[in-house]
């Protein structure tokens, strides 16, 4: 498949971008600009996103929805941040997007969350029934978790470690940019790219592999710090509401399960180029230390 083919599938039309200045929202933003795309970039405080409109919108705010909606046909979908159960807060807005014409919707979800599952699970299953195309991007576990602004990449700054609940669990982390590159295509190619999503890397890596690599890259020692899950439940806890705490170590017990141990070629066969490597992540994202 080339570049061209894509071109000449791809919609015209609007697309809103939910959470245009997180983690894969802004990436999406910033894609979808660069393909020719409108783009309405949707934020709390409407930060500017270069070659988008700047739209303020919040998830607990309907009176944001409106002029959020105006004129947009296809929506990227964040769920609110922390929010252990966000279909009550999503779907009234969900139901106004049907309403107002957006006529595709993409969600992202997790690879830990099925259809009906807990959490987003449930906005995953409401979404046949808003939008005539949908699909759920249900990517792994981010890489950017260890190079930007999320706990781990402050405990390897400020600690030299990694703390989890996973033992020696494997993990296909996913490139955020791959993320953003199979939206993308979720939301504009006139083909659909089919509607469960799970997006990995190419290879399943423990937490000590992720420790060695960052060593390696950066310079400085990092290990991984194994904590029970009480031990992270509670260290989460005292960052966020208890709830979303409990969840997130639940899901680094099910990674020591094995629940993560696996790869997928949904990137390979949406974009037509194999996802980034961690190394690959690490070398572009983080800052080599010199040693003394």
């Amino acid at each position: 498949m080339t570049a061209t083919d894509t071109a000449t599938r791809t919609t015209t039309g609007t697309t809103l971008v939910i959470g245009a200045t997180g983690t894969t929202g802004g990436r999406t933003a910033a894609q979808l600009v660069a393909a020719g795309h409108r783009v309405k970039a949707a934020g709390r405080r409407a930060t500017p996103v270069a070659g988008a409109d700047p739209v303020r919108f919040d998830w607990y705010d309907p009176s944001t929805f409106d002029d959020a909606l105006a004129g947009a046909d296809r929506i990227y979908l964040v769920p609110p941040v922390g929010e252990p159960d966000p279909a009550p807060v999503m779907l009234p807005f969900l139901r106004q997007a049907g309403t107002a014409g957006v006529r595709r919707a993409v969600l992202l979800s997790s690879s830990a969350i099925a259809e009906g599952g807990p959490a987003v699970g449930k906005v995953h299953r409401a979404l046949p029934d808003l939008f005539d195309q949908w699909a759920v991007l249900r990517p792994s576990w981010f890489m950017q978790n260890f190079t930007g602004a999320h706990i781990h990449a402050r405990t390897i700054r400020d600690e030299g470690a990694i703390l989890t609940a996973t033992g020696t669990g494997r993990v296909g982390f996913v490139d955020a940019d791959d993320i953003a590159a199979v939206a993308v295509r979720a939301l504009t190619d006139d083909r659909a790219p089919g509607t469960d999503l799970v997006l990995t890397g190419p290879e399943a890596l423990g937490h000590d592999d992720i420790a060695a690599i960052v060593t390696e890259v950066t310079g400085r020692p990092v290990a991984h710090r194994p904590l029970t899950y009480g031990q992270l439940r509670d260290r989460l806890a005292a960052q966020m509401p208890p709830a979303f705490a409990a969840m997130l170590a639940g899901m680094d017990r099910a990674i020591a399960d094995g629940a993560e141990d696996r790869t997928t070629g949904t990137v390979q066969r949406l974009t037509g180029r194999p996802p980034n490597s961690f190394r690959t992540v690490a070398e572009r994202e983080l800052l080599r230390t010199p040693r003394p």
